[in-house]
Protein backbone atom coordinates (compact mmCIF):
# COMPACT_ATOMS: atom_id res chain seq x y z
CA UNK A 1 0.00 0.00 0.00
CA UNK A 2 1.21 3.32 -1.19
CA UNK A 3 1.90 5.71 2.03
CA UNK A 4 -0.57 8.83 2.20
CA UNK A 5 2.13 11.33 1.19
CA UNK A 6 -0.90 14.23 2.05
CA UNK A 7 -1.23 13.16 5.44
CA UNK A 8 2.56 12.63 5.79
CA UNK A 9 3.24 16.16 4.48
CA UNK A 10 0.15 17.52 7.04
CA UNK A 11 1.69 15.81 10.17
CA UNK A 12 5.28 16.95 9.07
CA UNK A 13 3.95 20.24 8.73
CA UNK A 14 2.15 20.42 11.88
CA UNK A 15 5.37 19.24 13.70
CA UNK A 16 7.51 21.85 12.11
CA UNK A 17 4.83 24.76 13.24
CA UNK A 18 5.34 23.20 16.54
CA UNK A 19 8.35 22.94 16.71
CA UNK A 20 8.55 26.61 15.23
CA UNK A 21 6.66 28.00 18.60
CA UNK A 22 8.81 26.22 21.09
CA UNK A 23 11.92 27.36 19.16
CA UNK A 24 10.44 30.41 19.60
CA UNK A 25 9.74 30.44 23.40
CA UNK A 26 13.29 29.18 24.12
CA UNK A 27 14.44 32.23 21.65
CA UNK A 28 13.24 34.70 23.86
CA UNK A 29 14.25 33.19 27.10
CA UNK A 30 18.10 33.19 26.24
CA UNK A 31 17.62 36.64 25.03
CA UNK A 32 16.17 37.93 28.07
CA UNK A 33 18.46 40.82 30.07
CA UNK A 34 20.60 39.14 32.42
CA UNK A 35 20.00 39.50 36.66
CA UNK A 36 22.60 42.19 38.31
CA UNK A 37 22.72 39.89 41.23
CA UNK A 38 25.98 37.71 40.82
CA UNK A 39 24.27 34.23 42.32
CA UNK A 40 21.29 34.60 39.96
CA UNK A 41 23.49 35.43 36.88
CA UNK A 42 25.55 32.30 37.73
CA UNK A 43 21.88 30.50 37.53
CA UNK A 44 20.34 31.88 34.03
CA UNK A 45 23.96 31.14 32.74
CA UNK A 46 23.48 27.82 33.06
CA UNK A 47 19.84 27.54 32.17
CA UNK A 48 21.05 29.01 29.02
CA UNK A 49 23.33 26.62 28.29
CA UNK A 50 20.84 24.58 28.22
CA UNK A 51 18.73 26.38 26.23
CA UNK A 52 21.16 26.96 23.36
CA UNK A 53 21.43 23.01 23.39
CA UNK A 54 17.91 22.72 23.03
CA UNK A 55 17.43 25.55 20.24
CA UNK A 56 20.55 23.65 18.49
CA UNK A 57 18.56 20.51 18.71
CA UNK A 58 15.32 22.17 17.67
CA UNK A 59 16.55 23.84 14.70
CA UNK A 60 18.32 20.29 13.45
CA UNK A 61 14.80 18.71 14.04
CA UNK A 62 13.20 21.74 11.97
CA UNK A 63 15.46 21.04 8.90
CA UNK A 64 15.08 17.49 8.88
CA UNK A 65 11.48 17.62 8.69
CA UNK A 66 11.69 20.86 6.01
CA UNK A 67 13.43 18.33 4.05
CA UNK A 68 11.03 15.80 4.73
CA UNK A 69 8.57 17.65 3.48
CA UNK A 70 10.57 18.76 0.20
CA UNK A 71 11.20 15.10 -0.60
CA UNK A 72 7.17 14.44 -0.39
CA UNK A 73 7.08 17.88 -2.84
CA UNK A 74 10.10 16.77 -4.85
CA UNK A 75 8.66 12.82 -5.50
CA UNK A 76 11.84 11.38 -3.69
CA UNK A 77 10.25 11.08 -0.38
CA UNK A 78 11.01 6.91 1.17
CA UNK A 79 14.18 6.88 -0.92
CA UNK A 80 16.94 7.05 0.94
CA UNK A 81 18.96 10.25 -0.05
CA UNK A 82 22.26 8.37 0.51
CA UNK A 83 21.91 5.12 -1.79
CA UNK A 84 18.69 5.48 -3.26
CA UNK A 85 16.97 2.78 -1.80
CA UNK A 86 13.70 2.61 -0.47
CA UNK A 87 13.32 3.39 3.21
CA UNK A 88 11.39 0.55 5.29
CA UNK A 89 8.09 1.84 5.89
CA UNK A 90 7.74 0.48 9.36
CA UNK A 91 10.71 3.25 9.53
CA UNK A 92 9.27 6.06 8.34
CA UNK A 93 5.77 5.25 10.16
CA UNK A 94 8.18 5.37 13.23
CA UNK A 95 10.39 8.34 12.31
CA UNK A 96 8.54 9.94 9.32
CA UNK A 97 11.39 12.83 8.28
CA UNK A 98 13.76 9.93 7.97
CA UNK A 99 16.30 10.60 5.10
CA UNK A 100 18.35 7.21 5.14
CA UNK A 101 17.46 3.43 4.93
CA UNK A 102 18.69 1.26 7.97
CA UNK A 103 21.87 0.03 6.51
CA UNK A 104 22.72 3.98 5.44
CA UNK A 105 21.89 4.92 9.17
CA UNK A 106 23.88 2.46 10.88
CA UNK A 107 26.53 2.83 8.61
CA UNK A 108 26.59 6.62 9.67
CA UNK A 109 26.10 5.60 13.28
CA UNK A 110 22.57 6.62 13.39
Amino acid sequence: MAPDLPAIRATLAARLAELGERGAHVHAALVEPVSTDSAEAAVEQEDDEVLEREEALIARECAAIAAAIARIDDGSYGDCTRCGAAIDPRRLAARPEAALCHPCATALGG
